[in-house]
């Protein structure tokens, strides 16, 4: 990445069409490639290749699975040009991230694998998995200029609420969960948009709601405005519970973490309430004081239940707690296994609803352990060194918020690491951007 300091300012008040159509102004055929493939990759996380399907489709999930192919195309195919595009500019910031720590996971992971339960299902899926990852670490390196990034995102953004909104208001049966559901018609009044389920939606809204503070924050006086705007609206309509009350306090949060110049009372801020969250919710399961104390509050920190699922995947975590029972291959069929008396119900989950406990059920303590010092500890510390170098802060303020929503999210709900899941796909851009912030200085790219 050769360029980081310098704030990454001026998408421009510029409706959608202008907006996207001035975005290749002035780019040689290079400099417009790296910013389509960036639109193409978002766009193909954001929509999918299956916007809208119809929830009411009991073969909704068989038609799901025949388009698997199509994806591992796509992402594969994407992360190669992405990889190709980098390299030629970008060398430098690649090499970065050999790091012994990357490198000690990714060999893990590859053991995790060998090791794996369904060891065909957990190689099938983390090639998807590092195929998406893939990409989104690269997409900060290729727009050419602080500009063009901006007007990236902003531009997918408003592709993507476009498609949501018009999908509500002209096929409200195909972007709302509805009573003739076949799954879930509890939900029904639930806004999902082009997604397939409001959970889905939500936290995606919640990022685009900082997206949009951002671009104002830069200077896009009307984009960044009806991004944050139509992002915050459609975030109520979803009933999503979880991201509506992370949304304000992350930000809030983050904004704490931004004036604060201490790295320790950084990890104090950061740190401290997630652990208490853990603590509540699956700590509540393992220990009969914590459990004592989570009943004394007005609010039920297990979310209607699922300390039947937490205690169902602590068993399986004590059955494998090194090797664990193999990426992405747990949940697929558990079925046949023994559950307390009562909480028969925890096999039919489709995963763990924590994403640190899912990690430990699936790759391991150690894959854990390791995911933990990429992914919570070290992208706190970039912030710190690109706060010291006075480099590009609106920018890192954005990717420090979209992580640390992530870190809270993964208290209730299982996306770290989930393949193409929308949620993943952007907290691990942000990851990458703090890295690369922490690295090198932002500058616009020069013809070539």
């Amino acid at each position: 990445m050769d360029r980081s300091a310098a704030d990454m300012t001026g998408v421009g008040a510029r409706p959608l069409g202008q907006a996207l159509g001035g975005l290749l102004t002035g780019l040689n055929a290079l400099q417009a490639l790296r910013c389509l493939v960036m639109i193409a990759a978002l766009l193909l996380v954001l929509v999918t290749l299956g916007p809208f399907p119809d929830l009411r489709d009991a073969g909704l999930a068989s038609a799901a699975s025949g388009r698997l192919a199509l994806y591992y195309i796509s992402f594969a195919s994407l992360a190669a040009v992405a990889l190709l595009l980098a390299i030629s500019g970008d060398a430098p910031s690649l090499r970065t991230l050999l790091t012994p720590l990357h490198l000690c996971f990714a060999g893990w992971m590859l053991i995790n694998v060998a090791f794996s339960e369904n060891r065909d299902l957990s190689l099938q899926r983390l090639v998807l998995t590092a195929s998406a990852t893939t990409l989104a670490v690269l997409l900060p390196l290729l727009p050419p200029t602080p500009r063009s990034f901006n007007q990236c995102l902003g531009g997918a953004a408003l592709v993507l609420l476009a498609l949501c909104y018009l999908g509500v208001l002209l096929a409200p049966q195909l972007a709302m969960h509805t009573a003739a559901d076949f799954a879930e018609p509890h939900l029904a009044g639930d806004w999902r948009g082009s997604f397939g389920h409001k959970n889905v939606a939500s936290p995606v809204m919640s990022i685009l709601v900082y997206l949009g503070i951002y671009l104002a924050g830069v200077g896009s006086l009307v984009m960044g405005p009806v991004i944050g705007v139509l992002a915050g609206i459609f975030l109520i309509f979803t009933g999503g519970k979880t991201s509506s009350a992370l949304c304000l306090v992350i930000y809030l949060l983050a904004s704490m973490v931004y004036v604060t110049r201490s790295l320790w009372l950084k990890r104090v801020i950061c740190f401290a309430p997630l652990i208490v969250m853990n603590l509540l919710t699956i700590g509540s399961v393992a220990s009969p004081t914590l459990a004592a104390v989570t009943r004394q509050l007005p609010v039920d920190p297990t979310f209607t239940g699922r300390s039947d699922i937490w205690e169902f995947a602590l068993t399986a975590v004590a059955e494998k707690p090194i090797l664990g029972h193999g990426y992405a291959a747990f949940w697929d069929d558990v079925s046949q296994r023994e559950t307390a008396k009562g909480a028969e119900w925890a096999v039919t989950a489709a995963h763990s609803h924590n994403s640190y406990l899912d990690l430990a059920v699936t790759i391991g303590l150690p894959g854990l352990l390791l995911c933990i010092f990429i992914f919570v500890i070290a992208p706190l510390r970039n912030f710190q060194v690109v706060q010291d170098e006075s480099r590009s802060r609106p920018l890192a303020k954005l990717f420090l918020t979209i992580w640390l929503f992530g870190l809270y999210y993964g208290t209730t709900e299982t996306f770290l690491f989930d393949r193409i899941n929308p949620t993943w796909f952007m907290f691990a851009l942000a990851v990458a951007g703090l890295h690369f912030l922490a690295r090198f200085q932002c500058v616009d790219r020069p013809e070539s």
